[in-house]
């Protein structure tokens, strides 16, 4: 199963993988080195990368489960969709998008905390998914059928009213709005090359 996955949605994957097992050996000093940090002492301008590949480490392991199950079950269909480069690019984009996000979000309430995880990117992911497979079908919970574009509408007014009433504060509601905003623009920009060629 694996094997069949296109080879960029296979490489995000194992480079998630390799990164959870990294800072589960490594602790601290390579989460500190590699997290999303407001600007300071700790901030490093590749740190706007790497942040996305890094999960709360172990035993924790439910961040990176449902991050890495959401960018196998959407990644795979969109790739195959929009082909590798493409679609490499538009990953690349969201998670960018969501750290400047959540960097600008930081910046205003002066929080000190890193930031990691690739759901930014996978917002980005379900957005592209709600615009180009609407009707698809999936199953919230594991049970409930509901169209993608519902379950991706509903999803993202539950981050904006997370995020603007300061619930579940340990979660970077504002970076996977982010994510959804920088697939927007990649996908506006893909669509407006596209009327003028």
């Amino acid at each position: 199963m694996f094997r069949s996955l296109p080879p960029a949605t296979r490489g995000l994957l194992l480079a998630n993988i390799v990164a959870y097992i990294l800072e589960s050996v490594l602790g601290d000093g390579f989460i500190i080195r590699f997290a999303l940090w407001p600007p300071g002492p700790y901030f490093e301008p590749w740190q706007l990368i790497t942040y996305a590949f890094l999960h709360q480490p172990f035993p924790g392991y439910t961040h990176i489960l449902f991050n890495m199950l959401a960018l196998f079950m959407f990644g795979a269909s969109l790739e195959q969709f929009l082909g590798s480069r493409r679609f490499t690019v538009y990953y690349f984009a969201c998670l960018l998008a969501a750290g400047l996000t959540q960097l600008t979000v930081v910046g205003a309430t002066g929080a000190l905390e890193p930031t990691y995880g690739a759901s930014g990117a996978i917002f980005g992911l379900l957005l592209a998914y709600a615009m180009f497979f609407p009707r698809q079908r999936i199953l919230v919970f594991f049970a409930i059928p509901m169209p993608a574009w519902l379950f991706v509408t509903l999803y993202g007014v539950a981050e904006l009213y997370l995020g603007v009433a300061g619930r579940q504060q340990s979660v970077a509601h504002f970076a996977h709005l982010g994510g959804m905003l920088g697939g927007a623009v990649m996908l506006l920009y893909w669509r407006v090359r596209q009327v003028f060629r």
